[in-house]
């Protein structure tokens, strides 16, 4: 009789083996191995600054008006509070009212993620191709994995992923046949998980004018535009989203956002705005997954944004990371700032920076970086995690810092056991 470990592995799905050993239960594992660890790699929202004050408001508001709190315990539509989608489409695109969509086009989700998946599941079949930037958001090239998609890396740097590779990129899938399995480009356009980067204006409009030349030459191809972290701009000028920037791009453009990082990820709502011809199919793969993400959250939402809570809660988040970027930023300069080949990027907003080491030193898991950085108390995120298995190489000697969890002196003091690990291999 075969153990049970090999009977039971015979009762998931081929998908399931695919979800495996993905990146974020290992680096759960180590934190809960080394409990002292210092942790620079979970991209949570810093407890400090979750709205309890203004959460406690805006439950007693809901609490006392009884009709709308019986409302919120019921299920509501797939698609999710239509008071609250209505609300969303006109707190979301305020300062951009010729790109505002129409209500109908707005799904809620259980944070953005959920809608990431849900698009991985209703448009990627085995073999079909996702291009994304190198480095781009390590949790969706698992889903993308989990789903048998194909992934590119085009080259990146501090605005953004670049054209020119990505031209390059999509002349090669043209050039061998493949142009039919192509189907969407993801972005974070804003202080970017993980390099903090955000796309400038020029590529913006650049990369809208390169997918409306692929749909017109070689057939439908979507833009996923991931902006959960548009709200937490530190300084420069806000940026239009890409809907704003072509009267077509609503056709082939959806966008992505979140609460989680701006407000509170507990409450769990997020959304996508999607093109009119998908609506449906979306919603009735949806419907299968669960009838409608959590009414309650979207309600409690709701009324943390119409009553103005959301907007008057930004500022102390802001402020707060801002102080954080500032103190990783000083600790990097005065620990690591003459070490030669040592480089790191300067966010806007956000929550990351992307740390660049010499070219001959491992920082992935199998290096003896990683090694010394655990035994000396602190956790990173190692860049290869975050970089496509095609296109662009792997950056083995890269690593994603997180200032959103620590305090300013365990940043100062997590960055300080880094590089003391980092002076130990390149030494």
């Amino acid at each position: 009789m075969p153990p049970a470990d090999s009977r039971s592995s015979q009762l998931f799905s081929h998908r399931a083996s695919l979800s495996s050993g993905q990146p974020i239960g290992r680096l759960m594992m180590q934190a809960l191995n080394y409990p002292d660890l210092l942790s620079l790699a979970a991209g949570f929202v810093d407890n400090a600054t979750l709205p309890c004050e203004a959460t406690q408001r805006a439950m007693q508001r809901l609490s006392c008006n009884e009709a709308l709190l019986r409302r919120s315990l019921q299920y509501d539509s797939a698609a999710g509070s239509q008071a609250f989608r209505s609300a969303l489409v006109d707190y979301s695109y305020r300062n951009w009212p010729a790109a505002q969509p129409s209500t109908d086009r707005v799904v809620l989700t259980a944070g953005s993620n959920q809608f990431l998946h849900l698009l991985a599941e209703a448009l990627i079949d085995p073999g079909d191709i996702v291009i994304a930037a190198s480095p781009t958001y390590f949790v969706f090239l698992g889903t993308l994995r989990g789903v048998e998609a194909r992934v590119i890396g085009v080259r990146a740097d501090e605005n953004g992923m670049c054209m020119d590779s990505l031209e390059q990129a999509l002349a090669r899938i043209a050039a061998t046949g493949e142009s039919s399995k192509l189907k969407a480009i993801y972005t974070v356009t804003d202080f970017d998980n993980p390099a903090g980067s955000t796309l400038s204006l020029e590529r913006r409009q650049r990369l809208l004018e390169i997918v409306q030349r692929w749909r017109r030459e070689q057939g439908p191809l979507l833009i996923l535009s991931d902006n959960a972290y548009q709200q937490l701009r530190f300084e420069g000028s806000e940026l239009p989203p890409l809907t704003a920037l072509s009267p077509t791009a609503s056709d082939f453009v959806i966008e992505l956002g979140t609460f989680s990082k701006s407000f509170s990820p507990g409450i769990r709502v997020g959304w996508g705005v999607v093109p009119d011809d998908m609506v449906s199919r979306l919603l009735e793969i949806k419907s299968n997954m669960d009838f409608g993400s959590p009414h309650f959250s979207q309600i409690l939402m709701w009324e943390a944004l119409v009553s103005g809570e959301l907007e008057q809660h930004l500022p102390t988040i802001i402020a707060g990371y801002r102080a954080k970027r500032d103190a990783m930023l000083a600790a990097l300069h005065a620990q690591l700032g003459d070490v030669e080949g040592v480089a790191w990027r300067v966010p806007q907003g956000g929550l990351y920076i992307w740390l660049s080491l010499p070219e001959h030193i491992d920082a992935s898991e199998n290096g003896p970086l990683w090694k010394f950085a655990t035994e000396s108390g602190v956790l990173y995120v190692p860049g290869n995690y975050c970089c496509p298995p095609e296109g662009q190489p792997v950056q083995n000697n890269s690593m994603r810092l997180s200032y959103g969890v620590q305090s300013s002196a365990g940043i100062t003091e997590g960055i300080t056991r880094l590089a003391a690990a980092v002076r130990r291999v390149a030494g």
